[in-house]
């Protein structure tokens, strides 16, 4: 499935506009603050329904405005389909609507194309805090696999719901050994969890290995599952649980299980998260994305890869490999301050625009007012 436009209305820097997207490869340039980061985080914004970029929504929302809207027209095998965001802050939930009609909560997913993102920023993922790597980790669980989705959902119930009781129990309101059938439960969703964890690193670590070298790192790289149970199933996962339980109560939540996983990236057997200079994590995230965009690939759900200034800390050689990766397989967009820093940006299966000042224009027409 591709995505064939996007239109935005009152979405950041931008009144009004839009772009049709090539089916390969789509180049945006523009200079720094004309809108391209914002154009990429609305393509964001109409297949997810969430930013990239930021948790407080409503700097989403263009400055003087009380509504933002963002539609995606998509392709795939079934036909052509509208999906359809709506946000206003004052209100609790986001407006979805697919082909017109609103997306019902707890409805089946509607169809869209899978999407992977690289943002300056997202550096986090490579050398942050282990919950945004297993955040990562869960969303290619459920691409790879989209029937697993559920586990870490009912996982993440039984948890709310354990810390919930433990909360009760040290203050006394409710016996300890209620705690029986929630470490049964958060020890059956948390061991199929790890299951599917290891199981996406295992598919995913060879492709990794292969694109990092490709891009350039120096040394191999590895990409591991670390997780923080020694347990091989379920049984074990609770026994873990129940010999913690005294050091549980004494905190007031769960502190063992796989909420505390990590994904640990090591290049030359040293972490990258913290031995690996910026340049080599900014490969190394990218090296992780093209991976998993393979992995996917194989499947037949290549994901549209959306990479912002994407070249600007590359030299010649490493733009090279990287605009080879690009054109390789599925589709993208990549913006840039300069197209001549995207090689084959001038061939004519490359789809290229310009951004500036929230216009943006596409072989000499402008699509945005």
């Amino acid at each position: 499935m591709v995505v064939r436009s996007i239109s935005l209305r009152d979405f950041r820097n931008y009144t009004r506009a839009e772009l049709e997207l090539g089916e390969g490869l789509t180049v945006v340039h523009g200079p720094n603050g004309a809108g391209k980061t914002n154009l990429l985080e609305a393509i964001y914004f109409s297949l997810t329904a969430r930013s990239c970029r930021t948790s407080n929504e409503r700097e989403l929302v263009r400055s003087g405005e009380h509504v933002t809207r963002v539609v995606a027209e998509v392709a795939g095998e079934d036909g052509a389909h509208t999906l359809e965001v709506g946000f206003e802050p004052a209100q609790k939930e986001k407006r979805v609507k697919v082909d017109g009609a609103p997306l019902e909560r707890g409805g089946a997913p509607p169809p869209r194309p899978l999407v992977c993102v690289f943002l300056p920023d997202r550096l986090e993922l490579i050398k942050g805090a282990p919950a945004s790597r297993r955040s990562h980790l869960d969303q290619v669980v459920a691409a790879m696999w989209p029937a697993r989705a559920e586990t870490r959902t009912a996982y993440s119930r039984a948890l709310a719901q354990r810390n919930a009781l433990l909360a009760r129990v040290r203050a006394g309101a409710s016996s300890a050994d209620l705690l029986d059938p929630w470490d049964a439960e958060l020890a059956r969703h948390g061991a199929q969890l790890m299951a599917d964890r290891a199981r996406a690193v295992s598919t995913v670590a060879p492709a990794f290995a292969a694109r990092a070298a490709e891009l350039g790192l120096p040394e191999p790289v590895e990409l591991r599952y670390a997780p923080r149970s020694k347990a091989a199933d379920a049984d074990g996962l609770r026994a873990e649980l129940s010999d913690r339980r005294g050091a549980d109560l004494e905190r007031g939540f769960t502190t063992h299980g796989p909420h505390r996983d990590d994904l640990a990236l090591l290049h030359g057997r040293r972490p990258l998260r913290t031995l690996g200079s910026q340049g080599q994590q900014r490969v190394g995230l990218l090296a992780l994305l093209f991976a998993e965009r393979d992995v996917l690939g194989a499947r037949g759900r290549p994901p549209l890869m959306l990479l912002d200034d994407v070249m600007s800390e590359l030299d010649a050689a490493r733009r090279e490999r990287l605009a080879d990766l690009v054109r390789a397989g599925g589709q993208a967009l990549v913006t840039t301050t300069d197209v001549d820093h995207v090689p084959g940006a001038s061939s004519p299966e490359v789809a290229v625009a310009s951004v500036l000042d929230g216009t943006v224009t596409r072989d000499s027409a402008t699509l945005a007012a």
